[in-house]
């Protein structure tokens, strides 16, 4: 399993992940799924994955050798003029991807296996306003807005009442990071499927770059104290509630 969060903000926009995959209890392992492209001075592009990890390793393949050669291998996300068409090129390699890994999978005698995979893709073009999509399996998407300003993707009901409570797009980067950490560590608690490390990519708008990366692991100090902390306030919150009363 795999929990992602991407937020549109006022200032940019904010992107965190797990690395954990697994196909059952005894074959864990850790994979990237949260990707960069920066052309400087023209476009920021980030791009997290959650499903299959052969479907979502393929969809990454792809992308990235379109890049090498974008004149020659087309349709190339460093060569789209807009963030839609960005979310467009995204949604088709994707519905293509998992088109053709189940023409190859499944036969009569075996259960199908499930080949889908879902997409946040967030970034902005020169001249643009950053944007933010969710793109489903079937290659379509939709795109963040005041009203839906962040998306999740994997295991998100653990963490996200967290983000609903607590989310505004004004928010400091510092205080975004603070928020992400929470629902991480929530989702962490109630779903072993969910690992650390995390990945963190912050982004301020008509930067071009991700101007703080960073990457999480078990040891990190802020991590440690973030969840201890968030521990304590909850019980410290739960026992100042009124009473409740019962009939003797």
């Amino acid at each position: 399993m795999t929990y992602c969060v991407g937020m549109l903000l006022d200032k940019g926009m904010a992107f965190m992940s797990d690395t954990r995959t697994n196909s059952g209890v005894d074959n864990i392992s850790t994979f990237r799924k949260m990707f960069s492209w920066s052309v400087p001075g023209d476009r920021f592009i980030t791009m997290m994955t959650a499903g299959n990890l052969a479907t979502t390793q393929a969809l990454i393949s792809q992308l990235e050798e379109r890049t090498k050669a974008p004149s020659e291998r087309k349709p190339s996300i460093l060569e789209a003029p807009t963030m839609f068409q960005v979310a467009n090129i995204i949604g088709t390699t994707l519905r293509d991807t998992i088109a053709a890994r189940a023409l190859t999978g499944p036969t009569a005698a075996s259960p199908a296996p499930n080949f889908n995979a879902s997409v946040i893709v967030g970034g902005q073009i020169k001249g643009m306003e950053s944007r933010l999509y969710l793109i489903y399996p079937e290659g379509n998407f939709i795109e963040a807005s005041p009203e839906t300003p962040f998306f999740q993707i994997g295991e998100t009901k653990y963490g996200r009442p967290i983000l609903v409570r607590g989310f505004e797009s004004h928010m400091s980067f510092a205080d975004i990071t603070k928020l992400l950490m929470v629902s991480f560590d929530s989702t962490l608690k109630a779903n072993l499927s969910v690992g650390l490390p995390l990945d963190l990519t912050l982004y301020r708008n008509d930067e071009f770059a991700a101007f703080h990366e960073r990457r999480i692991t078990a040891d990190d100090p802020y991590f440690e104290k973030i969840s201890d902390s968030w521990s304590e306030a909850l019980r410290n919150a739960f026992h100042s509630l009124p009473d409740y009363e019962l009939d003797a």
